[in-house]
């Protein structure tokens, strides 16, 4: 077994075991010496002594400081992604008949504008909608967002838990994130209560963060992990997002185009610092990332829930959102790129830089080419326009976005959880290797950009549960 591997108190017992035997072993050739009376060798070997065990022990003190200020590694030991039922897919014709008999539309002008915005939208026929969609009378109510918020998180916790093998007992913290939905009591509530958690177990309900928050939740997880050293070793991440009570039935076309993209969509995910588990974990943690652009005010205001001019509530999407998106990207890129990039990429980039100053302005800085420090990269799948946007931002090939784009066209812009069906289509072609490093970035109201930069312990495997089992063969699909 690696020493690495081992918990950090029984890291601490071997090695200043080591050293303490080593100090012993150099003592007893110095007794040895002495029976021989040899007194000059004697006194080189005593003054010998005095100077190595001095600096082992200073050595062991260091090495005691400098492994207790070590960070907790934080491994992801698996995750589940909710797939619904067949009969609850979203075709265009559910949606089509949907909004001509459930909708309340005075005009036709709000049905058309739908129409045109998800034939463009980049989603197929595959979604997934709520559950309301399908009852008689299509109201959505605060019972049947309940039942979309439990069949989702109730289904990919017992994935989970399953695959994993940890007790609910053994979960230490539950992080809850879903950006429009916060039912009293909370959803983490609905969790302890269901699953009978320790009435110890630490919960955090996290909201109004938009297709973000699955990002951060992860991020809150690892400072959480990295914090609580052996009293916290599994945190239960649940990411979803509630589409019943968020349905928009105003003819404000800004707040529209959320009907058209958000799709049912959960997902679950255990992060553990526990070492012991390093060799079954999926991922480690390496870096994390998260910048708020909220102090701009065209960056606030970019995705925003409000009233329209006749008083119904939705989430307005200004045109204004793709720039702002692409703006916050790069500077989010500024920060993470010097702990990602190699030294040539970031060398290119500072020539660059100095160069369009220079020039005054009169060329860009370059911008560095990610795909040297990751093999993988999960896309934000916002919506088609995003997608073309950060991939061309940043020069990414089509090969590099096709997981985000065929997530879109399969699941739609499912929120919080997006990047996690975009993880569940490399390991459905298998595409991840041991070694490998992949990024996760995903945007969100407020505005604020995610980064999660994952390396691969072991290679991908087929998962009974992967969302892509019964449509991988089908994709990519031309678009």
């Amino acid at each position: 077994m690696e020493l690495s591997s081992l918990p950090l108190h029984r890291r601490l017992q071997i090695i200043v075991f080591a050293l303490f035997c080593s100090t012993f072993l150099l003592h007893a050739t110095t007794v040895v010496y002495h029976q021989l009376n040899t007194a000059g060798v004697l006194r080189f070997l005593s003054a010998h002594l005095l100077l190595t065990t001095i600096t082992s022990l200073s050595a062991a003190f260091l090495l005691c400081l400098h492994l207790r200020s070590r960070a907790y590694p934080v491994f992801l030991l698996n995750y589940s992604c909710y797939q619904p039922p067949a009969d609850r897919k979203c075709t265009y014709d559910m949606a089509n008949d949907f909004i001509l008999h459930g909708a309340r539309f005075t005009s036709p002008e709000p049905v058309e504008f739908m129409r045109n915005i998800y034939r463009k939208s980049g989603l197929g026929n595959d979604t997934y909608a709520p559950p309301f969609m399908f009852e008689e009378g299509q109201i959505p109510t605060m019972k049947s967002s309940i039942q979309e918020a439990e069949e989702g998180i109730f289904s990919v916790v017992d994935s989970l838990l399953s695959k994993t093998q940890i007790l609910p007992e053994e979960i230490d913290a539950v992080i809850v994130t879903c950006g429009c939905f916060s039912p009293s009591p909370s959803l983490s509530s609905l969790i302890v209560n269901h699953y009978n958690l320790n009435p110890d177990v630490k919960t955090y309900n996290l909201s109004g963060m938009g297709c973000s928050s699955g990002v951060i939740s992860i991020d809150l997880a690892a400072q959480i992990l990295r914090g609580g050293g052996r009293k916290i070793r599994n945190v239960l991440v649940v990411v979803t997002e509630n589409i019943t009570l968020n349905w928009y039935e105003g003819e404000d076309r800004s707040m529209l185009v959320t009907n058209c993209i958000f799709r049912v969509g959960c997902a679950a995910a255990m992060i553990t610092n526990d070492p012991s588990r390093r060799s079954s974990a999926k991922m480690e943690l390496t870096h994390s990332l998260r910048t708020h652009h909220g102090a701009d005010d065209s960056s606030y205001h970019a995705a925003f829930q409000k009233e329209d001019m006749n008083g119904v509530t939705g989430v307005s999407l200004t045109k204004d959102l793709i720039r702002v998106a692409a703006v916050n990207l790069r500077e989010h890129i500024k920060i993470l790129a010097p702990k990602v990039l190699p030294l040539s990429q970031l060398v290119s980039y500072a020539y660059s830089v100095v160069a369009t100053a220079l020039y005054g302005g009169q060329c860009k800085p370059v911008m560095p080419d990610f795909m040297t420090a990751f093999e993988h990269i999960c896309v934000h799948t916002g919506g088609k326009a995003v997608i073309e946007q950060v991939g061309r931002v940043m020069k990414l090939s089509d090969s590099v976005t096709e997981p985000a784009r065929m997530s879109l066209n399969r699941f739609g812009n499912t929120s919080s959880s997006l990047v996690f069906y975009e993880l569940a289509y490399f390991e459905a072609k298998g595409r991840v290797k041991r070694g490998d490093k992949m990024w996760m970035i995903a945007f969100g109201t407020g505005f604020k950009v995610g980064s999660l930069v994952w390396k691969w312990i072991r290679d991908s495997e087929p998962e009974l549960d992967n969302p892509w089992n019964d449509s991988i063969d089908k994709y990519p699909l031309k678009i």
